[in-house]
């Protein structure tokens, strides 16, 4: 068994982790996609020059599998390339809601698995993705994880209890600032800005507060309120979110997104 890794499934987030591993320094040559569109599958050998294989081929293969497919392909995936694995090998999961223990119960006994909860800021190389061992996974196979989602963003470790969690928290996350953005920049519309001015002013602004928490670490609370003059600008705003109950409808739909994603565990 080689030292290859194999990512299996190449839409967004699959070639999103392909590019990232190729920027971070990892040789094409030790990496393998499977696609069965061959239009794409060329499209994918003339951009990174990897070489595109079909998903057994892959399992039988590369001793790292990344499994980069909707929740629903699971179950079809892990049929196809269980004959193949050995116990030797690991498998890491990008599938919402499918639980490490899913996988293992369709695989051979003893093979490591990795669950993971990306999101789409790994395009940018801004991801935030969270690992979770499975039953018979290790540091070592915590640690190969690590290694490749470093390539995109940001990685850290939760129990796997808290996935769901992490689904509604970061998996979803960009959704709901790209809501907020949107919103915003009808806001300025509305009150006569160009659209192109006023996208420009939203984008920038929700950026710098971003890298202004990051590198300040200062509680949000904190930095919201040296923004908040008394019976000022943003006050008048605040109080409106407020009235109209913005923070809890974020609780309400953060709590439907974990929610949903045990019923995707569930089916």
């Amino acid at each position: 068994m080689s030292a290859k890794v194999a990512v299996l499934g190449a839409g967004v987030m699959g070639e999103t982790l392909l590019s990232g591993l190729i920027r971070a320094g990892r040789r094409p040559e030790e990496l393998l996609i499977t696609e069965r569109r061959e239009e794409r599958a060329t499209e994918l050998r003339e951009r990174y020059g990897v070489d595109v294989v079909s998903n057994l081929d892959a399992a039988k293969q590369a001793e790292t599998l990344v499994l980069v497919v909707k929740p629903q392909d699971m179950p079809d995936l892990l049929a196809e390339i269980a004959p193949a694995i050995q116990p030797s090998q690991t498998v890491v999961s990008l599938a919402a809601g499918i639980t490490t223990k899913f996988i293992e119960s369709r695989l051979p006994e003893g093979v490591a698995v990795v669950r993971v909860m990306p999101n789409t800021p790994a395009l940018v190389d801004e991801g935030m993705a969270a690992i979770s061992r499975g039953a018979h996974c290790d540091e070592s196979h915590l640690e190969l994880a690590e290694s490749l989602l470093a390539a995109t963003g940001r990685v850290v470790r939760v129990p796997e209890k808290q996935q769901d969690a992490v689904t509604a928290i970061s998996g979803s996350g960009p959704a709901y600032i790209f809501f907020v953005v949107e919103s915003m920049i009808e806001a300025g519309v509305h009150m006569g800005l160009p659209r192109a001015t006023a996208t420009d002013l939203v984008v920038q602004t929700v950026v710098g507060s971003a890298k202004l928490l990051r590198e300040t670490g200062e509680h949000p609370t904190v930095l919201r309120e040296r923004v908040t003059s008394p019976g000022g600008t943003t006050a008048a705003a605040v109080r409106e979110l407020e009235d109209h109950k913005v923070r809890a409808a974020f609780l309400s739909a953060i709590e439907a997104a974990r929610n949903r994603s045990r019923d995707l565990a569930a089916e």
